[in-house]
């Protein structure tokens, strides 16, 4: 069986079938998308956050929560005596990931990133360093590995990203785009090897297109900026429920200076425009 035949596992944390997720229909015309348990186990932070009077308030709220919950704050090395054991200092945060994100989508902190978008909606990534059309090859068990990377698989790393979005769903509609469904974004990309084409389309000169996405995938909300990599650009009116981060949403993070988006992927209809 064939990843790209299946698309995903038959159930997710979201509620609705993966099958309706990952299709263009989706994306069309989107429903409210919320990761089972997230609000209910971290009801403190979003009663905080319904108190703050702007979005970098909240941001600095969020963050401090997440810093308090997972110990993520930088502590000065206590003193060793000799004969102490090994203190371990290193612990998996979503700010560590986004910054190994932003260096390699195909990076390990971008496998797991990819495999908690696989836990949570369910969707198979397309592509991780090479393209992953079948379970038993070696593309799909070097993903597999790395999205099971110790080092960056602690520290209940998929909770830390389920915050994330939650956090960033609650931003959109709050403060970023209230009442809206979709925000167009764009992409820019010099083949189709992780965008695939889809229905026998040929490499399209320009127009629409229907494009299997990976299931997280980086957009820019600026069209000069997708034109820095890539002599194509995609153009896509992306649902806000398929947001997992944007530039603007916390003021300390890795990801500055290129309006980034990272998207829960599937099949987009897309617009493509070569330079």
């Amino acid at each position: 069986m064939t990843v790209a035949a299946l698309r995903g596992h038959s159930a997710n944390l979201v509620g609705v079938p993966t099958g309706l997720l990952a299709s263009a229909a989706f994306n069309d015309h989107p429903l409210p998308l919320h990761i089972r348990g997230v609000h209910e186990s971290h009801a403190r932070l979003f009663d905080l956050l319904n108190t703050v009077g702007s979005h970098a308030e909240a941001g600095n709220c969020f963050q401090g929560y997440m810093d308090e919950t997972f110990n993520l704050s930088p502590k000065k090395p206590k003193k060793t005596q000799p004969g102490d054991a090994p203190v371990r200092r290193f612990r998996a945060s979503y700010l560590r990931l986004l910054k190994g994100w932003g260096y390699d989508s195909n990076s390990r902190e971008g496998a797991v990133m990819k495999g908690w978008a696989e836990s949570r909606f369910g969707l198979f990534p397309t592509f991780h360093k090479a393209a992953l059309a079948r379970f038993a090859s070696g593309a799909w068990l070097r993903y597999v590995e790395e999205k099971l990377s110790s080092r960056f698989h602690n520290n209940d790393i998929h909770t830390q990203l389920d915050l994330l979005y939650e956090f960033c769903q609650w931003s959109i509609g709050r403060w970023f785009q209230p009442g809206r469904h979709h925000v167009t974004l764009y992409r820019g990309v010099n083949d189709f090897r992780e965008d695939n084409l889809l229905c026998g389309q040929s490499r399209p000169r320009t127009g629409p297109a229907l494009v299997r996405l990976n299931n997280i995938v980086s957009f820019t909300a600026h069209r000069n900026i997708a034109c820095e990599f890539g002599d194509s650009i995609l153009e896509a009116h992306v649902p806000t429920a398929k947001i997992l981060f944007f530039n603007d949403l916390l003021s300390r993070h890795a990801l500055k200076g290129e309006a980034e988006y990272l998207v829960i992927g599937g099949d987009y209809r897309v617009t493509v425009n070569y330079l």
